[in-house]
């Protein structure tokens, strides 16, 4: 604003100046006019003495004008001038300093309102109503203006008030000094505590745990850092201001200072009153409150016995001060946390990795402070890998310099089961996957196995087509093991088993292990004494065995060591000892155990959780498909058992095999003692009208020539609903079928539903059932009694055998 002024005042000095310059053309112009006048009447009448008469005429004219005309102009001027000042003033009167205007004759020409506001009227500078030699500071500040074009003047003072003036010489002739008087204001203490208690500082002191209010003489609250708002409202943000202090706070008969929010069983404390107006009694004033330890020697044996009892529970349980150091942990938050002996971190944020550090060290500064609560975080330890643990927090109170209690839990069994349950999730998953794989498998088998074995009734041993035949089907039975390792490894193979002593089994197939392995590799066979019973497959079981010792072979020789040493130990495990192992997948009761342990390279904790999972291998390229330990672990748990490998790097490896025992029932027990009956020579030839219903085009076809060529009439249907539509179209008279051959799995109608329509209308029908799935998942499925089962993929030989026993076993 104090340039405006001086812009304006610089335009009016301008106007004066052209007014000026004006006058003087008019002058010139007359003059110039009046000595035209001369020539031309001297040219005309040639006269002296009347050229000197008209000049005297023009100067008496011109002089009356002059002497006429200044009043008048001087009015113009006057008139034009006091229109200026006014503008002057009032584009002054918007700054926010105080203006005046002074001639050199010391004259007031102009002053602003503020200026008049202050001085009590137009007052002028140096004679304005000062205190303490103002005006002489004013007066030279004037004279140093009009010799160096400006001057200052500072520590003003009128009143309570104190100003600093700054003078400038203006005007085009610099005839004009201009006075600009600012105030200084006085710092106000109350409201400077308020803006630094709401501030940075009140936050500081909070994190501290001194919590700050500003009250006013009154007693209400002007401002508080969040401590003390949390402390008396339960919320940082909240707004208190304006509220009695009073309220907030209780006292007992003792005189102890309470939070009323915190009740009966609430933290003492201490207050500290700070008067921010000393010359009032009852001024406004600073008030600092922090937590009572004037209890500190019974505190600090209260907190001695803390120590000592949290040092015996099994929890792991460690105590900070309110800056978040660590004052105390037992051996167990140490275990947890993964500390050497003698290590002694300062802070919990220490035990973190990098991304956790300041979050757990912002909840303990935040439970340190405040009301008494309690939390949990999720939190990574820098020894404990990505998984994380739950880290407990509760703020304390009364035991000292102790403020926040940590608890830490060790869920590593809970994060291993979880893990377990996770891979026995995607290893049913996978299993799924592998079984419908094997299922379309099987059915491409059973058409080129019976292909070839159609194709072999028409060659004779030593034809040149013969050896290429022969070898098309041997191929074949190759991939129809590879498919059974599949379903062994879903859990849908078709066992049959049976009641069985393991040590058997292991004796049947140490003989053919043996001439698998290498001459610088020992085989070890122990049996243990009174072994259980055992019900399962066992030409599954020796598939078994001979797995687990392939692989352990490979890893000794991995290994790189000359020669090395497998031990297959076959054991009694009562329940007792099953509760010692502390598995928990494993239930508690007796067991046949297998065990089979090698010397080799061992297995990398990282690899150990993936070995049982299908097509995974460490071996070289084309020296594993990856599912010799996942046919493995199928088997096993299709029999009921249950399979645990166990590693350490450099040390070998040890996989456990545990098998129920079985209890032998009455029926079963009697038919062990019964002797066995020769078993005659199995006639495939045959006769009988038979419906074949099976989807598949070629695997139909192959079934079809083989019963046709051993004498059966067949009728062919490529689903449940075309072979009820065969039942039903049979008239009084005409055949009816001896036996149904039919898929399980179908398109539209399903084997079972079908065989369901066909047993209401004969109930006696025999009916075979073949499938590229196990029996046993699929008989759940099926829901009826006297139904036999063809797993595929399937010799012409087979299926004519199997037609031909369900027949005869229907003619008895």
């Amino acid at each position: 604003m104090a340039s405006e002024a001086r812009d304006n005042i610089g335009l009016l000095n301008q106007s004066t100046q052209q007014t000026t310059n004006d006058t003087r053309l008019r002058v010139l112009l007359l003059v110039v006019a009046i000595a035209g006048s001369l020539g031309l009447l001297y040219w005309q009448v040639q006269n002296t003495a009347l050229l000197f008469a008209f000049l005297a005429l023009a100067v008496t004219t011109a002089a009356v004008v002059y002497f006429l005309r200044p009043q008048d102009s001087a009015a113009n001027e006057e008139s034009s001038a006091l229109a200026d000042w006014a503008v002057t003033r009032l584009v002054a009167d918007q700054s926010e300093l105080g203006l005046a205007i002074t001639d050199r004759a010391g004259r007031l020409v102009c002053a602003n309102e503020l200026f008049t506001k202050w001085f009590n009227g137009p007052a002028v500078p140096p004679e304005l109503p000062l205190q303490d030699g103002g005006n002489d500071l004013l007066a030279t500040a004037g004279r140093n203006a009009w010799r160096d074009g400006r001057g200052y003047a500072e520590g003003l003072k009128r009143g309570v008030a104190e100003y600093n003036a700054k003078v400038m010489r203006a005007g085009q002739g610099d005839e004009y000094l201009l006075w600009q008087f600012k105030p200084q204001r006085r710092s106000d203490i109350l409201e400077d505590t308020i803006r630094m208690v709401g501030g940075a500082t009140g936050r500081a002191l909070s994190e501290a745990g001194v919590l700050t209010a500003v009250i006013g003489g009154e007693g209400r609250i002007r401002g508080s850092n969040q401590g003390f708002a949390l402390r008396a409202t339960g919320r940082e943000e909240a707004n208190i201001s304006g509220r009695n202090f009073i309220n907030f706070m209780r006292s007992d008969d003792k005189g102890t200072i309470f939070f009323e929010r915190d009740g009966r069983h609430g933290t003492p404390v201490r207050l500290f009153h700070i008067p921010l107006d000393r010359n009032q009694e009852k001024g406004p004033a600073l008030i600092l409150l922090i937590d009572d330890d004037g209890g500190m020697v019974e505190r600090g044996k209260a907190l001695e016995q803390i120590e000592s009892m949290l040092s015996l529970l099994p929890l792991g349980l460690a105590l900070t001060d309110r800056d978040g150091r660590f004052l105390f942990f037992n051996n167990a938050f140490g275990k947890v946390a993964g500390l050497r002996e003698g290590e002694k971190p300062l802070y919990p944020g220490d035990l973190m990795i990098r991304d956790d550090k300041s979050a757990v060290a912002d909840a303990v500064r935040r439970y340190a402070s405040g009301p008494s609560m309690s939390g949990d975080l999720a939190v990574r330890l820098r020894s404990g890998g990505e998984d994380p643990v739950a880290l407990g927090i509760a703020g304390i109170r009364g035991l000292g310099d102790a403020a926040v209690l940590l608890s830490i839990k060790d869920n590593s069994e809970e994060t291993k089961l979880k893990s377990q349950v996770a891979q026995a999730t995607k290893m049913q998953a996978v299993g799924q996957l592998a079984g419908g794989v094997a299922h379309d498998f099987n059915n491409i088998l059973t058409a080129i196995i019976g292909h070839c074995d159609l194709m072999l009734l028409r060659h004779a041993p030593g034809d040149s087509d013969y050896d290429d035949i022969q070898q098309v089907k041997n191929n074949s039975n190759r991939a129809a093991g590879l498919t059974r390792q599949l379903l062994a490894f879903s859990r849908q193979q078709t066992l049959r088993p049976q009641i069985l002593q393991l040590p058997d089994v292991v004796a049947d197939v140490s003989n053919l292990l043996k001439r698998l392995l290498d001459d610088s590799i020992e085989l070890e066979v122990k049996h243990g004494r009174n072994l259980g019973l055992v019900r399962a497959d066992p030409g599954q079981l020796e598939q078994v065995i001979i797995n687990l010792g392939v692989n352990a072979r490979d890893a000794i020789q991995a290994s790189g060591a000359n020669g090395g040493k497998i031990s297959i130990t076959t054991q009694m495990v009562a329940a007792s000892d099953v509760r010692a192992l502390k598995r928990d997948i494993l239930p508690v009761g007796d067991y046949t155990a297998l065990f089979v342990t090698d010397t080799g390279k061992g297995i990398p904790p990282e690899l150990i959780g993936k070995i049982f999972e299908p097509f995974f291998t460490t071996k070289e390229v084309g020296k594993g498909t990856g599912l010799g330990l996942s046919t493995v672990y199928g088997i096993v748990k299709q029999s009921g058992g249950y399979i645990f490998a166990d590693s350490k790097p450099g040390e070998g490896a040890t996989f456990s095999i545990y098998f129920p025992i079985h209890q032998m029932s009455e029926q079963e027990t009697a038919q062990t003692m019964e002797p066995l009956k020769a078993v005659a020579k199995k006639e495939l030839w045959g006769s009988g009208h038979i419906l074949l219903v099976e989807d598949e085009d070629m695997v139909r076809a192959v079934a079809e020539r083989a019963l046709t060529r051993q004498g059966y009439t067949v009728v062919t249907a490529s689903d449940g609903e075309e072979g009820l539509q065969h039942i039903d179209a049979l008239g009084e008279g005409e055949e009816i079928f001896d036996m149904i051959l039919s898929d399980v799995v179908m398109p539209n109608m399903d084997g079972p539903a079908m065989a369901k329509e066909v047993r209401q209308k004969y109930p006696d029908m025999p009916i075979l059932f073949m499938s590229g799935y196990a029996e046993e998942q699929l008989r759940k499925s099926i829901d009826l009694d006297n139904v036999a089962f063809l797993p595929k993929p399937f010799s012409v030989a087979q299926i004519a055998e199997a037609v031909g026993e369900i027949l005869a076993e229907h003619a008895k």
